[in-house]
Order: C-alpha cells, then sequence, then structure tokens
C-alpha cells in the first residue's frame, strides 16, 4: 500500500455496519499512514454488526451534521444491511457522499454500500461488482438500492478498482486491504 501519510479518510456508517468491513479497511489506512475518523448520524457511539450478532461500539469521530467532505481527502463506506439503509434515507448523508463524488475524491465502497451511492444518484455509467444484495432479480425503484435501475453495470469479479468507486463484494478481512483501501486514496487522474 501506497505511504499514506497527511490524507484524511472518512468512514461513514450508521448502527448494524459490518465491523469487519470497516475495521479491516481502517486498520489498512492506518497503518499506512492515513489518519481516518468515523462519521455517524450517532452522537457518541456507533454499533458494528458479524453478520446477525450485535459487535462492538466504536467512538463516533465527527457527528454527521458537523461533518464537511473538504475536511476528508477520501471516503469509505462500509456495508451491512442496517448501515446504508439507515444512511440513504438521511438527506445529509446522501448529500455528504454526493459532494466527494462532485468533488472528484475517491469513494471506496463495500458489499451493500452502494446502496447509498445510488440514492445520491452517482452511479449512472459505472462498473460496479455483483452483489446479490444490491443487484435484485428483478427490477425495483431507485430508492430501494437497484444498481440496475440506477444504470449501472455490473461485473462478475469481487472487486473493482475503477477511478472512484473501488468496490468489494467479499467482505474478507485479508482481501479488503489489498483492494479497496489501496485504490481508495486515487484520484479520477491516476
Amino acid at each position: 500500500m501506497p505511504d499514506l501519510t497527511g490524507k484524511k479518510v472518512a468512514i461513514l456508517v450508521a448502527d448494524g455496519f459490518e465491523q469487519v468491513e470497516m475495521t479491516g479497511p481502517r486498520e489498512a489506512l492506518n497503518g499506512a499512514g492515513a489518519e481516518t475518523k468515523i462519521v455517524s448520524p450517532k452522537d457518541d457511539q456507533v454499533e458494528g454488526w458479524n453478520h446477525y450478532d450485535k459487535g462492538d461500539k466504536f467512538p463516533v469521530d465527527v457527528r454527521l451534521s458537523d461533518a464537511d467532505a473538504d475536511d476528508f481527502d477520501a471516503l469509505l463506506l462500509p456495508g451491512g444491511v442496517a448501515n446504508p439503509d439507515q444512511l440513504r434515507i438521511k438527506p445529509e448523508a446522501v448529500e455528504f457522499v454526493r459532494s466527494f463524488v462532485d468533488s472528484g475524491k475517491p469513494v471506496a465502497v463495500i458489499c451493500h454500500g452502494p446502496w447509498t451511492l445510488i440514492e445520491a444518484d452517482v452511479v449512472r455509467g459505472e462498473r460496479l461488482p455483483r452483489c446479490r444484495a444490491v443487484v435484485p432479480a428483478l427490477s425495483t425503484p431507485v430508492r430501494t438500492g437497484s444498481i440496475r435501475n440506477a444504470s449501472s453495470t455490473t461485473a462478475s469479479s469481487r472487486v473493482v478498482s475503477r477511478l472512484t468507486f473501488p468496490h468489494s463484494t467479499k467482505r474478507c478481512s485479508r482481501n479488503l486491504p489489498k483492494a479497496p483501501t489501496t485504490a481508495a486514496v486515487r484520484s479520477r487522474d491516476s
């Protein structure tokens, strides 16, 4: 992984994020010198999940209402079913995500993470990996998180690292630091 000293990465999560999808990439980013900050609509702590079981609680560094994309170099969107489902109905979360994309900053997403991107209407024409939970068999309205209805395409690979949207459908911690977090600090011009 490249040296990320001086880079600041926002990790946007709500209660119910898949814990390994935050902790693995965060560890890799911090290990490369980046400064990571948990941004959340919650005030003090946000709770992760280990698939169907409650996980650990993590301190919130920046409350979403106080967060500004201009203060960060990149954004990480972990998955977990409840996490993006909560974030995509919060206008301030959708706008926070959109601000990163509009400014050309990298956004790394994992598993269910694209739901928030879809709600922000920023994935049209983008190529994302297939994830059974995000690409439903039947076409559904965009607000339910359908990549198909967001006019995006899918790839059969587990990781797609293309400019702004490195994304992994594999939440295994041994794969995450190698893929999305490595690409997470690349700019559109890299």
